[in-house]
């Protein structure tokens, strides 16, 4: 059985259940800008990036490009008060990290959330988890879609990112993955991932253990073992 050289995993909606603070924090902002989210903005809004939310809120209330950081300011502000109040971890969680830890397999999260967010999870609902370390939006020139984070992950691994495996649960996610070119194991939250070459799909982490996490690189093709 070939091994992942490491585990990337995505938090928001991976690890944590913060989807749907995710989505309060995005609708309250949107409300104050005389806008209600409905499902034609989850696309711009589940697992995307703080700016490219506020992109998206300026643009679909006739706002102008210069309103972008005080906008962007505010979904921090409030994603991170809410985070900061507790997370819930979602299913099969913590299981998987206790695993991981022991097999001696390196592990590392992967997020598009603001350094602010990441550390306040980690220092909460992660309390204690051995991640090699976090990464963050704010750690790469691009996060999520584009593929700069994991193959960051890995080069700070030192291993090939073909030799990993991600764990993600949105689109965006799941493309910047594919694009660094990880095996990815897809646990579907809020919305849905569409299958793909090098994709497999869980239903939920309760299902993952490292022999799931070996079989992603055995059947993606991706792994160079």
């Amino acid at each position: 059985m070939t091994r992942p050289a490491a585990v990337l995993l995505d938090m928001d909606g991976t690890l944590v259940d913060t989807e749907v603070l995710w989505w309060d924090t995005a609708d309250e902002v949107a409300a104050g800008l005389g806008h209600r989210l409905s499902g034609a903005d989850a696309p711009q809004v589940v697992g995307r990036a703080v700016a490219d939310t506020a992109a998206h809120l300026i643009e679909v209330t006739g706002g102008a490009a210069a309103a972008l950081p005080a906008v962007a300011a505010a979904l921090t502000e409030s994603f991170f008060r809410k985070v900061d109040a507790g997370a819930p971890l979602r299913p099969g969680a913590a299981a998987l990290l206790t695993a991981l830890e022991r097999s001696e397999v390196p592990f590392a999260l992967v997020s598009a959330s603001p350094r602010s967010v990441v550390d306040a999870v980690v220092a909460g609902s992660l309390a204690g988890v051995g991640f090699a370390f976090t990464l963050s939006a704010d750690d790469t020139v691009r996060t999520k879609p584009h593929p700069d984070p994991y193959r960051a992950a890995a080069a700070r691994v030192d291993v090939p990112a073909a030799a990993c495996v991600a764990v993600e649960d949105s689109p965006d996610g799941t493309a910047s993955a594919h694009a660094a070119g990880c095996a990815v194991l897809v646990v579907p939250s809020l919305l849905t991932v569409e299958p793909a070459r090098g994709r497999t799909f869980a239903r939920s982490l309760e299902e993952v253990d490292l022999g799931v996490l070996s079989d992603c690189l055995r059947t993606s093709g991706t792994s160079e073992s």
